[in-house]
């Protein structure tokens, strides 16, 4: 049995910063199933958008963030966040990470522009910001001494105690790297532990992303809200050789089209501005259902983003992460456009907090993707994911050292599990085809547009899919692979579910059934208190 004073679940941009703040007032466990910098953190290109130019405003920024959300982002939250971000930015620079200066000015940082910002707002170390802040946040926690990093462990669910009112988390179930399922008490737990691209069969993520967060903080009683929101990057590169995850995944950042990137059909066509007059730097859901409209229309697998128009030199200095890794696939960028397609990216809703990171379970806090703070509303302003995640971070650690005096360790009132006595499953082959089939399903029935009849459809058949999950997970001692499988059938049921009540179409939920915005009727948060009673087991 594992016992700390702060337990954080991810080792993403959310979990690093919320344990350095918190370091000092007591024992810190970091549990994270892969390596510890396998998050999609560090799969970020872009950046971090934030007012630091003398010709931006918060006002401004609020604007851009409130207009891409679709009526729903709630204005008190966007402008905390944004008022906060200049100072995350220095605090980020403060812990070593080195972003882009301007050519010929040191002091002034280099600001991108992306869809849907109306300023030059986005900091970057070129195209690899992630990788740089990640491996900041890394060298800091590994040498604080009040700090354990324990990697290739992945949490099975979250402990309990209590009823009502009175019901509280008290830590989790670890399936440790040694095989072993022990029961880690903690005063007070944070879930970092990222969003769920992984429900769909193509995606941006990293495979870690499995909405473990979401789907256990489901199981666990924990209100989550506007799980339809799910946003589809516009331009993943399409691939059809994949071989390894870089290419399956490969995102081809929004930066690109902010510095003049264009998209093209198969034909050299430029279509973005017959669906907007913003054209390629439109929201992200419009320039997704644009590329996907078009693509259904042609008959083609996907369109193209050329690259040509930036200029090769300027390519070559301003992206050069995209650039080296199309030469290895025989893409060189400079020459050619490059196939793309749009891939699930980004989970706008998840579980439901404050602005302190507070869930409504006592002792459970949640940050980054795998909450809802009502900061994007129904589709997220590009670059504003990294920002929130920092904001809200340092916020939730502000009062952790309050919270974690609210709630006191005592073991025997855990709920013992029975995980232990299980046998070993002698094939996996139930856990392979389930998960195929989840994300399958979820890219044909649930992606970019939806029907009424699709959703209906995928309601009834991820049911299935669920109770074979279930009743395979029940038997036999849990593996990594199976409590993802199970992680995902749950996740998706919420987007179904939540997908299914909202009636209308507003940001990333478009439903052909509904193609209008009601805001008389849905200009709400979709609330999902467990358990769903009138949708069975989701």
């Amino acid at each position: 049995m594992e016992r700390s004073d702060f337990l954080i679940i991810g080792s993403g941009i959310a979990g690093l910063s919320y344990a350095l703040q918190v370091a000092d007032y007591g024992k810190v466990v970091i549990v994270t199933k892969k390596e510890d910098s396998d998050s999609a953190t560090n799969f970020a290109q872009g950046g971090i958008a934030a007012v630091l130019d003398p010709e931006d405003s918060f006002k401004t920024h609020l604007e851009d963030t409130v207009n891409a959300g679709a009526g729903l982002c709630h204005r008190e939250v966007v402008e905390l966040v944004v008022r906060e971000g200049p100072s995350r930015i220095e605090a980020l620079m403060e812990l070593g990470v080195d972003f882009t200066k301007k050519k010929g000015d040191g002091n002034r940082l280099d600001l991108g522009k992306e869809g849907g910002h109306s300023r030059r707002r986005i900091v970057h170390a070129k195209d690899f910001t992630g990788q740089k802040v990640e491996s900041a946040l890394l060298q800091n926690v590994r040498e604080h001494e009040n700090i354990t990093l324990l990697e290739n462990s992945m949490v099975i669910d979250i402990a309990t105690a209590g009823e009502g009112p009175s019901r509280r988390c008290l830590g989790c179930w670890v399936l440790t790297d040694e095989g072993r399922v022990e029961l880690f008490l903690s005063r007070l737990t944070l879930l970092a532990s990222g969003g769920a691209g992984k429900v769909y069969l193509v995606t941006s993520n990293p495979n870690v992303a499995t909405g473990d967060g979401m789907a256990m903080a489901y199981r666990a009683g924990v209100r989550l809200a506007n799980m339809e929101f799910v946003q589809f990057h516009p331009t993943c590169l399409y691939y059809p050789g994949a071989k390894t995850i870089l290419e399956r995944s490969f995102l081809i950042t929004e930066a690109v089209r902010g510095e003049g990137g264009i998209l093209i059909t198969r034909d050299g066509e430029r279509f973005a501005q017959k669906f907007d007059p913003r054209g390629e730097l439109a929201p992200r859901d419009i320039v997704a259902r644009a590329i996907d409209a078009t693509i259904k229309k042609r008959g083609d697998d996907c369109v193209y983003l050329d690259m040509r128009p930036i200029g090769s030199a300027q390519v070559r200095e301003r992206f050069p992460y995209i650039y080296e890794n199309c030469k290895l696939l025989g893409i060189d960028v400079t020459k050619e456009p490059i196939p793309v397609v749009p891939a699930a990216h980004y989970f706008c809703g998840g579980v439901w907090t404050d602005t302190y990171g507070k869930t409504s379970l006592l002792g459970l806090q949640a940050v980054g993707e795998v909450a809802c703070t009502g900061m994007h509303g129904a589709n997220r302003l590009a670059s504003n994911s990294l920002l929130e995640a920092l904001v809200m971070a340092h916020r939730a650690a502000t009062i952790a050292p309050e919270l974690m005096q609210e709630v006191n360790l005592k073991d025997n009132e855990v709920k013992s599990t029975v995980l232990e006595g299980l046998p070993q499953a002698k094939e996996s082959v139930v856990v392979s085809h389930e998960w195929a089939a989840v994300r399958r399903l979820m890219h044909n029935y649930v992606g970019v547009v939806r029907s009424d009849e699709r959703l209906a459809i995928a309601a009834g058949k991820i049911a299935q899919i669920r109770r074979v999950v279930d009743e395979f997970c029940g038997k036999y001692f849990p593996t990594v692979d199976s409590l993802e499988t199970k992680n995902i059938a749950v996740v998706a049921g919420l987007v179904i579910y939540g997908a299914m009540r909202r009636k209308e179409s507003r940001g990333l939920h478009y439903n052909i059934d509904h193609p209008e915005r009601d805001d008389e009727n849905w200009r709400r948060d979709n609330f999902i208190d467990p358990p769903i009673e009138d949708f069975g087991e989701v």
